[in-house]
C-alpha cells in the first residue's frame, strides 16, 4: 500500500511541478507525454491502487491493473483538456471604431464649438468619451455616435424622439385598415 500511496503523492508533486515550471521543459514532453498527462496517470494509478488494496481483498496485481486503467483514463482526460485549452480562441477585443452607431447620454454638456462628455457602452462596459456635436447638447440628452475622430473623442448627434399615436389618427378610405 505504501508503494501506491507514494506513486499517488509523486503524481501530485509532478503535477504541481508541471504547473510551477510551465514552459521550462517545453518540447521535451509534448502531446501524449506532457507532464500533466504523466502526472494524472501516475497519481490515479497510485491512489486507485491504494484504495483497491485497502478496501478489497484483491492483491497488488489487481490493484495495479485497476490503477493503470483509471490512470489511463485520467491521462487521456488531461490530454483532451489540454488540447481544448490550447485551441481556445478568445474573442477579439472591442475597438473604438465599433462605437459608430451606438447610443449614449451626455454627462457633461456639449457646447456649440467645443467638447463635452458622453457616456457610451463598448463591449458591454461603460466608456466616457470627449464629444463634439453640430450644436449644443444639454446634460442628459440622448445621442448617437456618428464618427470616431480619435481614440478618446467621438462626434455625436442628438436623438429626436418624435412619438406619434397612430391609434388616434383617423382612418382614410381605401387604406386597407379595417376594424
Amino acid at each position: 500500500m505504501a508503494l501506491f500511496l507514494g506513486l499517488g503523492s509523486g503524481g501530485i508533486v509532478l503535477l504541481v511541478c508541471s504547473l510551477a515550471f510551465d514552459g521550462v521543459l517545453e518540447g521535451l514532453f509534448d502531446g501524449w507525454l506532457s507532464l500533466p498527462v504523466i502526472a494524472g496517470f501516475v497519481a490515479m494509478l497510485g491512489f486507485t491502487g491504494a484504495i483497491v488494496l485497502g478496501t478489497t481483498g484483491l492483491g497488488p496485481g489487481a490493484a495495479a491493473a485497476l490503477g493503470g486503467a483509471t490512470g489511463a483514463g485520467a491521462g487521456w482526460s488531461a490530454y483532451r483538456l489540454g488540447r481544448a485549452l490550447a485551441r481556445d480562441q478568445g474573442a477579439a477585443a472591442p475597438r473604438r471604431t465599433e462605437l459608430v452607431g451606438s447610443a449614449g447620454y451626455v454627462v457633461t454638456p456639449v457646447p456649440a464649438a467645443g467638447y463635452g462628455e458622453v457616456l457610451l457602452r463598448l463591449g458591454g462596459q461603460p466608456v466616457k468619451c470627449a464629444a463634439t456635436a453640430d450644436g449644443p447638447l444639454p446634460l442628459g440628452a440622448e445621442v448617437w455616435v456618428t464618427a470616431v475622430p480619435s481614440s478618446t473623442s467621438v462626434t455625436v448627434r442628438a436623438v429626436n424622439h418624435q412619438l406619434t399615436d397612430h391609434r388616434s389618427a383617423p382612418l382614410r378610405a381605401g387604406s386597407g385598415d379595417a376594424s
